[in-house]
């Protein structure tokens, strides 16, 4: 039952992360070849990013099943990953921005900088990941530990397909 109900919640999770986009509909939509020359401010970004982060919580809520003495030490400790991840990946954000901002005018050198700057990035993200595997693995077990980054994985990787899909590939 535990894992039917994991699979809704991460297909309505899935369903929810392209529902966030509605309100920002006037915002920038990059399709495969095409830029608009609408631009999400930076403080649409910051609320839906927000509003992705508190979705991201309610799933790994959902899919984790934690005792009480569990979950009053697992929450402080997903809290300071999660801003520790939402520095990491303002560095993405950022580069995301100028690679739209750079589009059409893109040099061989800002075009290297994007790739090794997506680079770091994930570079980052997985030092994150594995900083905090033993700091998660003292207060919940081992299994839950693996599924709490399952999940962190698996909802990273479905935002970055749905940005992937929407920005153009860098004409040559």
């Amino acid at each position: 039952m535990r894992n039917t109900n994991a699979k809704i919640v991460l297909a309505l999770g899935v369903s929810l992360i392209g529902a966030t986009r509605a309100p920002a509909q006037e915002a920038v939509r990059l399709q495969t070849g095409t830029v608009t020359d609408q631009i999400v401010s930076d403080e649409d970004i910051t609320y839906l990013r927000k509003d992705l982060r508190s979705l991201k919580k309610q799933i790994i809520a959902t899919n984790l099943e934690l005792s009480d003495k569990e979950a009053q030490s697992f929450w402080p400790i997903y809290d300071r990953y999660s801003a520790e991840l939402a520095t990491i990946l303002d560095k993405k954000y950022a580069l995301l921005k100028s690679y739209h901002h750079n589009y059409y005018s893109m040099t061989d050198e800002e075009a290297e900088d994007y790739v090794r700057g997506r680079a770091q990035v994930e570079a980052g993200v997985t030092q994150l990941r594995l900083k905090y595997l033993p700091i998660f693995r003292k207060v919940i077990s081992g299994r839950s530990t693996a599924l709490f980054f399952q999940l962190d994985w698996r909802l990273g990787t479905m935002l970055d397909m749905q940005i992937a899909s929407e920005m153009p590939l860098i004409q040559q």
